[in-house]
């Protein structure tokens, strides 16, 4: 039995204003080849589907024109999807009915029996095998939210041991149930502790200070395959080879650029993962810096810019990243002049200003006066100081404290 491991679609993403719907459909078409080619018996997406909760009618049709597509080409395909956190988890669960007639479980909401005890056989998916016989017992586990899982007593992190009790509670269950020649596979959307992530990327949203983080430890050695999503490095998880990332299926920052984006099929034999292989898809638009390494002069990085080779074939992504003494109103106009004749996408321009030891004693002084004992204004010319490491001009001095007397007296005549 064979089954492929994908997560982080999120369809309808736009790139810093750029719509990506032509580069999803070639990983949808990819994917859906390899699904008829390899004669795949399951389709396993650990979450985040879409970008955001509420998603486009487009993207929407994408999905389902995908899954009717797949499962009309492949009788025996059997497909689990859980919700990410990026996925309106009722939103998702919500066709159920009708994605069942395309043997299709969605899993978005953790449902609570009359009591309040979690109603674990609904995150309980049988995947049979071209006999029809069942062959994996599916721990499908969205991603958990507050509440979502059992309460713990600990002196720790409760959403991580809460975590690791539903999954403990789950397996026991499933352990029980299961014969001879059945695996368990679990499905997760989380980090966990020690997973690999884009330095100063905030695609993946993940929690300062680790507080949602998960330990690898979660996932006990019965459990045969875990396939994981939130994180978009295709990755192993603490070394095991049974436990894994899938990676996005397209670079969702710049600081993924360099990622091996794809999917992992996983090959079961009498209750085991016999064989587990990455499966790189195509990427349709490349990502570019300029600099490729730190950020540089405008002057050259202009100069960098014109000479750039032409490109015939797909405009690339592009960014640049310059490094500034104050702040340059005319940059961005200068940079689009360098490209005219050039065919790329700028996506973005990173702005980065260099820091002096003067201006940064006088910034970390202020701030340590603390914000109450600053006026409205300190605190903005504090803020400007610190991003552009210059004073701020008379003219933004003006503009605003006339916004903050106007906002003033505006609240004053509603409290009247």
């Amino acid at each position: 039995m064979k089954f492929i491991h994908t997560a982080d679609w999120h369809l309808g993403q736009t790139f810093f204003g750029y719509d990506r719907t032509e580069e999803h459909g070639v990983f949808l078409n990819w994917l859906a080849e390899e699904i008829r080619q390899k004669e795949i018996d399951a389709l396993i997406i650990a979450g985040d589907v879409f970008d955001v909760s509420n998603p486009s009618a487009a993207s929407q049709s994408m999905y389902y024109q995908f899954i009717y597509r797949v499962t009309a080409e492949n009788p025996y395909l059997q497909i689990v999807i859980v919700a990410g956190n990026h996925d309106s988890a009722a939103r998702l669960e919500a066709p159920l009915p009708l994605l069942q007639a395309m043997r299709t479980e969605v899993r978005g909401v953790v449902r609570k029996l009359e009591g309040g005890e979690i109603d674990y056989d609904h995150l309980t998916v049988e995947l049979k095998n071209r006999k029809g016989e069942v062959e994996l017992l599916c721990m499908a586990v969205p991603f958990l939210r507050q509440g979502d899982y059992p309460a713990v007593q600990t002196e720790g992190n409760p959403y991580a041991e809460g975590v690791r009790e539903l999954y403990a509670q789950l397996l026991q269950r499933l352990w029980k149930r299961r014969t001879e020649n059945q695996a368990i596979l679990a499905i997760g959307h989380l980090q966990a502790t020690g997973s690999e992530i884009a330095e100063k990327d905030y695609s993946e949203r993940t929690v300062i200070g680790g507080l949602e983080c998960v330990s690898p430890e979660t996932f006990s050695e019965q459990i045969a395959y875990t396939a994981l999503g939130h994180i978009h490095k295709a990755q192993r998880v603490s070394g095991r080879e049974n436990v894994r990332y899938a990676g996005s299926p397209i670079p969702m920052s710049f600081a993924e650029k360099h990622y091996h984006h794809g999917v992992v099929m996983v090959t079961f034999d009498g209750g085991c993962a016999v064989d587990i292989e990455r499966l790189e898809c195509p990427k349709l638009i490349p990502l570019l810096s300029v600099p490729n390494g730190e950020p540089v002069s405008p002057e050259a990085v202009l100069e960098a810019l014109k000479e750039l080779p032409e490109t015939e074939a797909v405009a690339p992504y592009l960014e640049v990243k310059v490094l500034l003494e104050e702040p340059e109103p005319m940059l961005r106009q200068e940079i689009e002049d360098a490209l005219a004749d050039k065919n790329y996408r700028l996506a973005r321009i990173v702005s980065t200003y260099r820091t002096e030891t003067g201006n940064t004693t006088k910034e970390n002084e202020n701030w340590k006066r603390g914000l109450q004992e600053m006026s409205p204004l300190q605190i903005a010319q504090s803020a400007f100081e610190k991003i552009y490491q210059v004073e701020m001009p008379v003219e933004l001095t003006g503009l605003f404290e006339e916004a903050y007397l106007a906002a003033t007296r505006k609240e004053e005549e509603e409290e009247e």
